[in-house]
């Protein structure tokens, strides 16, 4: 007779949400460095990796992102998947 083992308090982590974004091919293309994307958008090199993984972001880090790469903000799209 098979025995089941249940453990109290257990839970399965939830994973990270991943979003797509071409943030990294972008600024790669514009030939800049994470610490110059993340110093002209006032933003830590952290947050700047984080959203090249896909992690998810504040909208108002997306913004920031977006207009340091020079573009506009018309222009999320092409940065930024929905």
């Amino acid at each position: 007779m098979p025995i089941e083992v249940t453990t109290l308090g257990s839970t399965e982590k939830e994973k990270p949400k991943v979003e797509l974004n071409n943030v990294r091919k972008i600024r790669e293309g514009l030939l800049m460095s994470k610490a110059e994307l993340a110093r002209r958008a006032k933003l830590s090199v952290l947050t700047i990796d984080r959203v090249e993984k896909g992690m998810a972001c504040r909208m108002d880090t997306k913004r920031k992102i977006i207009l340091s790469l020079g573009l506009k903000l018309s222009d999320r799209d092409k940065v930024f998947k929905l």
